[in-house]
């Protein structure tokens, strides 16, 4: 194999990738001073350097003296961590240094995407080492516990469980149920998440607004009751409602890209204009002058497992619904499942739409304007809980806005 310009490209980047590791290793202080490791920002470059030509090397076929130069290599870092470690064991400059070697052979033997990637990640754990440090100080058994039972939901259960599908109108299939699970789960996980970061300082505009991301229809409901006993913060609260509708838009755009392709495009057009109105609201609550927001609610079930596995089976007999109506009916049929379908959940509506898309039951088109209505239906009954437990300030403010919403939602419907 010639070492042509394509040659010379995959060991540039082994060699850029080494350099980039040895700026941060200078930079941090590792490379020089009491505390200094064996390798700096010349020793890291020559390191990527070595490694991409070994890559190189191994492909034109020359194996024997691509070993030997990855030996020498790799037996230098572990003579200097001997060294080293008789004062300090940390040994991330060393970890380091074998993660360059492994990216510059790979980008060396043509995987440069693959090995750029690992230099990103690489670097993103050694320049944010204070932040990880305190993130993990700040972590408690709870959330371990969660994480681990997550990982076990997602790596062990779930590939053993069958596809199916198995019955009539479209049929129960385990493996999606259950990564249905995962995905709320996992929604509950990064909205507990988000709370803890957030913390009652900046209010309960953003409290809500981080609580959209698990369901807006339950903070329009805890807002609505929390305005008559603290009628003078209605501004904040209506922030709050109104922020959880916003985050409602780019979580169900989001379930939907991930889901399915087709139905997410078909959707954002008619988001562009209630989001829009929702976020210029927050933004409104926002600027004033922030109220502490209640203490945290002592949330001990992160994942929220039986709710996730409610928000599945809830998903199974709407999609059955949703396929008996649409068979019987054909479109309006759809139409008058999502619209009900509303008034409860639109996360279970927009995964049987995507379902429905994906199979071929429904064109895309039909599903947007199903998920529209169905968005549309839930912002008038958070309407009417605003209005009927709202107390105070917050009663008008948080009517005018899901108002506007639910009016723009239907100008969507019309031109869709």
């Amino acid at each position: 194999m010639p070492f042509d310009l394509t040659a010379i490209l995959r060991v540039g980047v082994a060699l850029v990738g080494g350099l980039a590791v040895g700026i941060e290793r200078q930079w941090s202080g590792k490379a020089d001073g009491p505390g200094a490791r064996f390798a700096g920002l010349r020793t890291f470059t020559l390191m990527g350097l070595v490694a991409g030509l070994s890559g190189w090397l191994w492909t034109a076929g020359l194996t024997g003296l691509a070993v030997i130069l990855l030996a020498g290599v790799g037996g230098l870092i572990i003579v200097a961590y001997q060294a080293a470690s008789r004062r300090d064991v940390d040994g991330t400059t060393e970890v380091a240094a074998f993660v360059v070697i492994t990216a510059g052979v790979l980008a060396g033997a043509g995987y440069e995407r693959v090995a750029s990637a690992i230099i990103a990640i690489t670097l993103l754990l050694l320049v944010e080492k204070r932040q990880l440090h305190n993130l993990v100080r700040r972590l408690d058994v709870v959330e371990i516990r969660a994480a681990v039972r997550f990982l076990v939901m997602a790596v062990v259960v779930l590939p053993i469980l069958p596809q199916g599908p198995f019955g009539p109108f479209g049929g129960v299939r385990p493996q999606q149920l259950w990564a249905l699970v995962l995905f709320f789960s996992g929604l509950s996980f990064v909205g507990y998440l988000a709370r803890r970061a957030v913390g009652p300082g900046l209010g309960y505009a953003m409290a809500g607004t981080i609580g959209g991301v698990l369901s807006s229809t339950s903070v329009t409901l805890t807002f609505s009751r929390l305005s008559r006993n603290h009628p003078t913060i209605g501004l904040p609260l209506a922030a709050g409602v109104l922020g959880a509708n916003a985050v409602l838009f780019p979580r169900v755009l989001v379930a939907s890209l991930v889901l399915e392709p087709r139905l997410a495009a078909a959707l954002w057009p008619a988001f562009i204009a209630p989001f829009a109105i929702a976020v210029l609201l927050t933004w409104t609550g926002l600027r004033g002058r922030p109220i502490n927001a209640a203490k945290p609610d002592g949330d001990r079930n992160p994942l929220q497992i039986g709710a996730a596995l409610q928000m599945a089976a809830l998903f199974q007999v709407v999609l059955w619904g949703v396929s008996f109506a649409e068979s019987r009916f054909g479109t309006q049929g759809l139409f008058g499942s999502a619209a009900l379908l509303g008034l409860a959940d639109v996360d279970a509506l927009t995964v049987s739409m995507a379902r429905m898309t994906t199979t071929s039951a429904v064109v895309a088109d039909a599903a947007a304007r199903a998920v529209v209505i169905g968005i549309g239906v839930n912002t008038i009954v958070k309407l009417g809980i605003a209005t009927v437990v709202g107390r105070g300030r917050f009663r008008p403010l948080a009517a005018i806005g899901l108002t506007l919403i639910a009016i723009a939602l239907g100008v969507a419907v019309w031109l869709m």
